[in-house]
């Protein structure tokens, strides 16, 4: 029933001030009072929606996808204040996945929170999702999580109830799960869905799983696979199949209980989670931290049915860019490694799983244990190559090729020339070409027959270009120089741009110009300026 005393006290209030009470950039009488005689400054309740809800299509970005990116954060927390506290192990500079604080009795407490988007559109599940995810940071510190509290955001009345209670019981049936008491939490109105939680655990202090301790030797182990970013984003457009975002979500409602708990065992080096700033991103920050450079081959990391196919056919969510843009610099593409390949690395994911650093005379074992006890896709990916400044390399051994957009997926280069109705030849000369666009700017793919002098010079450019006695960096940085010495500016910026895509950091591209510039002289030295002011 309808208090009128106190509708037109609360108006005749906001008319005097010329806004509404409870929203001031809104004028009084609103245009809900007018649409819907229901005025929510005086208390008045509206009937809110009771029907399905999908959750994806009220958010932006899905999951971890919505954080803010790793460079903007690091410039952010650069300019605050360190904390001066003996007791605090680990705290928010060490970009570590949780704060440690020392109890003094040989025990820490482990803490974090974690907040975001839906990437599913079920309630229930979305609450469950979001608990995983959350006390996966205390599980790759080594840590056990005790308490949690739930920390939600929610469009009141803009959709059904029942959807935020769904989401706190899926939440509080996960964290039941893993043996958290949910013992509070805290909500906001928000125009966009959000939850998580804040977690409190315990670790031992001998048994801190940090992410700056990984060693040389030290074998790489990922254990679920990536693509929840990409698939949610093929999802949001519609273009998913229903098996995929199923598969996606019951791996990202997977807790990381019984990962952590084998890492420990095994006496892992070093361990991160893998979320939202993508296996590049927490692998760089790994290696950077732990003063080694790393190895990963992209032909063994595990990715989610269908998502080679999705970036076959450019389902690349917009996370990727910002996460090659915080970390790219840190990342270099071997030979063979595709735009493809390079960037899918680099989605962000939700509620992923751990990246293990452990001795490689354990790693066998680890790994078999692991899938034992239900990590079935636990994968080695990759190694720490020695001590370094954090470089990653990302290589690939040949095993595994992208699918070609538009039904050709898994098919050798014969069976596609041969579908296309050319002679397999035909296609192998054409691949080669295809491959010297990048290697050299003088040549134009495609079109060509299967025989003379032309296909014959490009087999010796794309036999001179593969990696031998000289790697493929190396080879890069003369074709670099060779362009600025031969004042050649096409093969330039065809070169610039390859140097950049396999993680030439901007010193490094000048370096190689100037041995150019050492034997083509001034007018060299000024073609080469002229390209970088245009680029």
């Amino acid at each position: 029933m309808i208090n009128m005393e106190r509708r037109k006290r609360v108006m005749q209030r906001s008319i005097r001030l010329g806004h509404c009470v409870c929203d001031p950039k809104k004028p009084c009488p609103c245009d809900l009072f007018k649409e819907k005689n229901v005025c929510l400054c005086a208390g008045e309740r509206l009937d809110g929606p009771t029907g399905p809800v999908r959750l994806t299509e009220l958010i932006e970005k899905p999951g971890c996808a919505s954080k803010i990116d790793q460079a903007f954060l690091k410039e952010v927390l650069k300019g605050l204040p360190a904390v001066d506290d003996p007791n605090v192990l680990i705290g928010f500079p060490a970009g570590d996945d949780a704060g440690v604080y020392d109890l003094g009795d040989g025990r820490a407490l482990v803490q974090t929170v974690d907040v975001f988007t839906p990437s599913v559109d079920d309630p229930y599940l979305f609450g469950q999702i979001a608990a995983a995810n959350s006390v996966s940071d205390v599980y790759a510190m080594g840590g056990k999580p005790l308490t949690a509290l739930s920390v939600l955001g929610f469009p009141v009345r803009k959709i059904a109830d029942k959807a935020m209670s769904e989401m706190l019981r899926g939440g509080m049936d996960k964290m039941a799960e893993a043996g958290v008491a949910v013992i509070g939490g805290h909500s906001i109105n928000d125009p966009e869905v959000k939850a998580g939680f804040a977690v409190t655990g315990i670790i031992e202090t001998e048994r801190i799983a940090s992410n700056s301790t990984a060693k040389a030797g030290d074998v790489l182990i990922l254990t679920k696979p990536l693509g929840t970013g990409i698939v949610a984003f093929a999802g949001q457009i519609g273009r998913a199949k229903a098996e995929h975002v199923e598969a996606i979500g019951r791996s990202m409602a997977q807790l990381n209980k019984t990962a952590a708990e084998l890492m420990t065992e095994f006496g892992a080096s070093a361990c991160t989670d893998v979320t939202g700033f993508s296996l590049m991103g927490h692998l760089s920050e790994l290696a950077l931290r732990s003063g080694v450079d790393v190895e990963v081959v992209w032909d063994k990391v595990p990715f989610f049915d269908g998502v080679l196919d999705y970036v076959a056919e450019g389902m690349l969510p917009g996370a990727i860019e910002r996460n090659k843009e915080s970390c790219g610099r840190h990342v270099r593409a071997g030979e063979g490694v595709t735009e493809e390949m390079h960037d899918m690395c680099f989605d962000a994911q939700t509620s992923g799983g751990l990246l293990v650093a452990i001795p490689p005379d354990k790693a066998e074992e680890f790994v078999t244990a692991l899938r034992e006890r239900g990590v079935e896709r636990a994968t080695v990916i990759g190694r720490v190559v020695g001590e370094g400044k954090g470089q990653v390399r990302l290589e690939t051994n040949g095993s595994r090729s992208m699918p070609v957009a538009g039904g050709s997926a898994g098919k050798k280069d014969g069976e596609r020339a041969a579908a296309e109705g050319g002679p397999a030849e035909k296609a192998e000369i054409n691949k080669a070409a295809k491959g010297l666009e990048e290697a050299c700017c003088c040549v134009e793919a495609g079109g060509m027959e299967g025989g003379g002098t032309e296909a014959d010079y490009m087999r010796f450019l794309a036999s001179s270009s593969r990696p031998g006695g000289l790697d493929a960096f190396t080879k890069q940085a003369m074709n670099l120089a060779l362009s600025v010495a031969t004042r050649c500016e096409p093969c330039l910026r065809t070169h610039i741009a390859k140097a950049k895509k396999m993680g030439f950091a901007d010193a490094e591209i000048d370096e190689a110009a100037w041995m150019g510039v050492s034997f083509g002289g001034s007018p060299a030295m000024m073609m080469y300026k002229q390209v970088r002011k245009a680029e």
